[in-house]
């Protein structure tokens, strides 16, 4: 992946790149899987891209509010809105913990009363153990906050900072940083930036190893939420932004969607992001007005930066949509939680907060956890039917020696061939060479004819064509053993994952 640098000065403000990231003469895929989300890998094809959206699972809400100090009376949105009975991800965090091999939930209890912490062995049932912060609770944090960051640091080498939380009371209130050794005891307050928009979040680049702050801001009249950037190279120079340094970073636009019933240009609410394989993944909350009889209806899309600062938005449909049925718990708001995503198996899991709204007031009601889920990589795909179809990639360099590919060809199939310079496939990696893979597999090797495999061609500049014959082809990638292990960052990681890349493959469990 090639990577614009965003020069860092003295005050490490960031600077704003002249344009987005072109496709390099030679790609290098060393890092993580190849996905099909944009064009930048592509030299042509004849396969048609779908974007898929993630699909709410059975057991959702997953997490409720069933607690007595699950509710705030107290405040002035409880004076606005009447009392606060809400368990919320915003954004919090969802992490898999690989020392106690727990699934790890902080959460906002009410509106805006403190912070408590859900664990789960699979995702699904979440328990609230009972911690001694606040005898009685799984509180863990009794500090009033709205918008929160939690993040688990795998790479931390001091371990009372492996656990980081970043959160403000409320709009134009300073992000106030927080460590933990355990994400359960938290230290006093470390540092704090300047006032700043409420729904501010940070993240950690692992492309470019930085830390960033998302921050929220307005501009125009009336003022539209917008999103500014500021890196540093450690979390609390992140947070030392100086007034005027953030550069603009991204905002909604006309393509988001206009809501008939609304006729009001959209917003982007909030952005979270994440390292996932080979690019940066974002949740984009959108804003589509604030109706008198119902609460705002934001719901979550996608983007994708190939450098950490440009995203693409390809798809505008609802990744993670609002329901417009009353009564369902998500009718009136969805937002994600930060690290985005988990990876489970064969799929992601996506955590975001909903509320159930009161019909006829702009009251939000009570508020739960949802989860949804989508197949791994399974953002992008390309599709070719019964008359074959091929998608041929720009010059790529890799070091594996086995190819792999995520792909559901049960009814078809999907062969590979290497081509050299001239376009011409290298001898014993012609697509007559190569086995069909005709399963449905998120992770399945491409296998050719005598055992073959890329030992010889690491290093060399070639391309790689894919013949896809009634199946969808989500993703490939060069891995150095069997298990098919990316060496991809893993987002908020999953079962099996000791670290933030994926060197494990198949042994994950």
């Amino acid at each position: 992946m090639r990577l614009i640098c965003l020069p860092l000065l003295a005050a490490m403000a960031a600077a704003q790149p002249s344009g987005p990231p072109e496709s390099p003469a030679v790609i290098a895929i060393d890092t993580g899987r190849q996905l099909f989300v944009d064009d930048y890998l592509i030299e042509n094809t004849t396969l048609a891209r779908t974007y898929h959206s993630a699909r709410y699972h059975p057991a959702t809400p997953v997490l409720k509010p069933d607690r007595p100090w699950e509710r705030q009376d107290k405040g002035r949105n409880a004076e606005l809105w009447g009392p606060g009975i809400a368990v919320s991800v915003y954004s919090d965090g969802v992490w898999y913990e690989p020392r106690e091999q727990l699934f790890k939930m902080w959460y906002r209890i009410g509106y805006t009363h403190s912070t408590a912490l859900a664990v789960s062995k699979d995702g699904i049932q979440w328990e609230k153990p009972l911690r001694d912060p606040v005898p009685g609770t799984n509180i863990v944090h009794p500090v009033g906050r709205g918008s929160s960051t939690v993040w688990l640091d795998l790479d931390e080498t001091m371990p009372e900072r492996r656990y980081k939380m970043v959160s403000s009371s409320s709009h134009m209130q300073p992000q106030r940083l927080f460590y933990s050794p355990d994400g359960v005891h938290w230290s006093a307050e470390i540092m704090r930036s300047i006032p700043c928009g409420d729904r501010t979040t940070i993240f950690w680049n692992p492309f470019r190893r930085v830390w960033v702050a998302s921050i929220r801001d307005a501009t125009g009249d009336p003022p539209s939420r917008i999103r500014r950037y500021y890196e540093g190279r450690d979390i609390e120079s992140a947070l030392r932004w100086k007034a005027g340094e953030p550069v603009f970073w991204t905002s909604a636009d006309r393509k988001d969607g206009i809501r008939a019933d609304m006729n009001v240009e959209p917003q982007l609410y909030n952005l979270d992001a994440v390292g996932y394989e080979s690019i940066l993944l974002g949740a984009f909350s959108i804003w589509r007005g604030q109706p008198e009889d119902r609460s705002k209806p934001n719901e979550v899309l996608l983007g994708f930066s190939r450098d950490g600062f440009h995203w693409q938005r390809p798809s505008r449909k609802p990744f993670i949509p609002v329901s417009e049925r009353y009564g369902d718990w998500n009718w009136a708001n969805v937002q994600s939680a930060g690290g985005v995503c988990l990876i489970v198996g064969d799929k992601l899991y996506f955590y975001v907060m909903g509320w159930a709204g009161v019909k006829g007031t702009p009251r939000p009601g009570i508020g739960s956890v949802g989860l949804a889920t989508l197949r791994r990589d399974g953002f992008a795909s390309l599709d070719g039917t019964a008359a074959r179809g091929q998608v041929t990639t720009r010059k790529v360099t890799f070091s594996g020696r086995r190819l792999f590919v995520n792909a559901d060809a049960a009814h078809g199939e999907v062969r590979a061939e290497v081509l050299d310079d001239s376009g011409r496939a290298i001898s014993g990696f012609s697509m007559k060479d190569c086995l069909p893979m005709t399963e449905d597999s998120t992770r399945s090797q491409i296998r050719w004819k005598g055992g073959r495999d890329l030992t010889a061609l690491a290093g060399k500049p070639v391309r790689l064509r894919f013949h896809v014959r009634n199946a969808s082809l989500y993703s490939f990638w060069a891995s150095a053993d069997e298990s098919g292990a990316s060496r991809g960052f893993v987002a908020a990681g999953g079962p099996g994952f000791e670290r933030t890349i994926d060197d494990i493959g198949s042994r994950a469990r």
